[in-house]
């Protein structure tokens, strides 16, 4: 591919983001071309080594702030006539309560998912602590001629480590699991707002 079917092909992906943006990356590839090609390597080779143009185009969405995209968006193309204006002013009550419900479904819904990875944690802190007090107390239970006692609690206490340890584990992946559904879900209206932006 040449470097300017590879700019091409790259802006059309970017369509959809701030210019200025859009600008800004195509000229930093457009430089990292030249300056492969002047180490040596011909026209397509240096396109090739930079990569997937889907990937690069994911990373330049996945790298621009969801705030950017959005203000981009939100400014208007034109002015709104006055029957255009009357017509969100009359209809407000209806869209803008039916939005808010939405929204506030998505933040419960969200607010859901980390209390789950919250409650997990404290369910591994939980477990943690009995392992960190059950055996100095079974020893204490020992000592004072309740044998069986001690014996029974230090059980239980290595049975809630050996338990304590799969919890981290599960712990750290709905944890992980959690952070990278919020990603995607950045990444997703990042681009809902491209794409609204090349249907028009």
């Amino acid at each position: 591919m040449t470097k300017l079917k590879f700019l091409l092909s790259l802006n059309e992906k970017l369509s959809g983001l701030p210019k200025e943006e859009v600008e800004e990356r195509l000229n930093f590839y457009s430089e990292m071309i030249e300056d492969r090609m002047e180490e040596g390597l011909s026209e397509e080779e240096a396109v090739a080594e930079i990569g997937s143009i889907d990937e690069i185009a994911a990373h330049i969405v996945d790298d621009i702030p969801l705030s950017k995209i959005a203000k981009e968006k939100i400014r208007p193309k034109r002015y709104l006539k006055a029957w255009e204006i009357v017509l969100l002013a009359v209809g407000s009550p209806l869209w803008l309560v039916l939005g808010l419900s939405a929204f506030a479904i998505v933040i419960a819904l969200y607010a859901v998912i980390w209390s789950l990875v919250v409650s997990a944690w404290a369910v591994f802190a939980s477990l943690s602590a009995v392992g960190a007090v059950g055996i100095p107390a079974g020893i204490l239970f020992a000592i004072n001629g309740n044998i069986l006692s001690g014996i029974a609690l230090a059980s239980a206490t290595l049975v809630s480590g050996g338990l304590a340890i799969f919890a981290f584990i599960g712990c750290m992946a709905a944890t992980k699991g959690t952070v990278l559904l919020t990603k995607k879900i950045i990444f997703g209206i990042k681009k809902s707002f491209i794409k609204k932006e090349e249907t028009l």
